[in-house]
């Protein structure tokens, strides 16, 4: 089944009860059981929910595994993970990371005891020199947010793989419409799935694959006494979500490649983050390992200043300035006051997060509008 038909059609089934197309609803706490033990299939919404496992049924097909996990959030995700280690185990992570995986890794479960080393993941070899005998997983975020850096999935997963550690591929800015890692060699997909899966900024949801029965059984294990599920209502917005993605992905492709074309010939703007452009630093391997180049962008102002971002920001119209991403309209954000806020100045400035970085969702607006809006803008400053 090729991709734009497995997001409408990919693990899913009608209703068996119903025939509805659409996975209905389940706004139900509890199922009823006709003896003690005896039910079918349900006992309780924690556990499993009917809307719930169509969707995590979804979310497996798409990512070519074998199971599919719907959490409360991204951040439940990820913790979700953390949590299948132990105190004292290393975890290598990337030094551009989205600011709430920076503050959940340094913040929340540094404290238990795990260590968390962060290297510049453009050389596979700062990987492999970061592992000890105590490296247990491996967090790859790819493209990065917010400066877009491409990391070589197969060659970081193939020596995660030989040294019998995990690896986690954070595959939110891209999804699977563009690459899928556990076909490269990734043991755990992520995503926020508030973001392009959703795609529409009324859900906030995030979402686990794997192809390991084994590992399938820890997470939902997890899931499950945890407590951090998806709703049924999110759940049918995201099964509603994911059934457009392809569509949605090839429109946020295309205006993404030509707002980044136009703003690399600005003379206001010193530099745009955006794989798809030969002037990207990864441009070769993103070439190598992604269908298309995605949605997101950063770029620069040559006025270096928070003063120009910000008022670059404020007079947008189609663009809205505001939190998230990957939704059918075009947000901006000013990454070291808003998304990035909580990683420490000085390791923002270590690795590029300047006052006038800016980062754009390109949504699927009309590229007249957009470049429009962007052009406005740019005169003012």
């Amino acid at each position: 089944m090729k991709f734009n038909t497995k997001v409408i059609h990919g693990n899913q089934q009608h209703d068996p009860s119903t025939g509805a197309v659409m996975t209905p609803i389940f706004q139900t706490s509890t199922f009823a059981q006709s003896s003690p033990g005896k039910h079918k299939g349900y006992e309780y919404s924690r556990a499993a929910n009917p809307t719930r496992t169509a969707l995590e049924n979804a979310f497996a097909a798409i990512e070519n595994g074998t199971n599919g996990f719907a959490f409360s959030s991204g951040l439940a995700a990820t913790d979700c993970v953390l949590r299948l280690l132990n105190p004292n185990d290393e975890i290598i992570a990337g030094d551009d990371l989205y600011g709430g995986t920076y503050r959940m890794f340094t913040k929340l479960f540094s404290k238990y005891g795990l260590k968390f080393t962060f290297v510049d993941m453009n050389n596979p070899e700062n990987v492999a020199n970061a592992i000890t005998n105590k490296t247990k997983l491996i967090w790859l975020e790819t493209p990065t947010n917010p400066l877009l850096k491409v990391a070589d999935i197969k060659a970081i997963t193939s020596i995660a793989n030989k040294n019998n550690i995990m690896s986690v591929v954070d595959n939110t800015f891209a999804t699977p419409y563009i690459q899928k890692p556990l076909d490269m060699g990734a043991t755990i997909v992520m995503h926020s799935a508030t973001k392009y899966l959703g795609g529409h900024s009324d859900v906030v949801m995030g979402a686990l694959m794997v192809k390991d029965k084994e590992l399938a059984e820890k997470i939902h294990f997890i899931q499950f006494a945890g407590g951090a599920i998806a709703g049924p209502m999110d759940s049918f917005l995201a099964l509603r979500g994911v059934k457009t993605l392809a569509i949605r992905m090839q429109r946020h492709c295309e205006n993404g490649m030509q707002v980044a074309q136009f703003l690399a010939n600005h003379p206001k703007v010193a530099t745009v983050y955006y794989p798809g452009l030969k002037s990207h630093i990864n441009y070769k391997i993103a070439k190598k390992q992604m269908a298309d180049f995605g949605g997101m962008l950063s770029f620069k102002l040559k006025d270096d200043s928070q003063t120009a971002a910000f008022k670059l920001l404020e007079n947008l119209e189609v663009f809205t300035l505001a939190e998230s991403l990957g939704g059918v309209e075009s947000l901006a954000n000013h990454p070291s006051t808003m998304t990035h806020a909580s990683i420490p100045e000085p390791e923002r400035l270590k690795i590029g997060i300047t006052e006038s970085l800016i980062r754009l969702s390109v949504g699927i607006e009309d590229i007249t509008d957009l470049i429009g809006d962007l052009k406005r803008v740019l005169e003012m400053i």
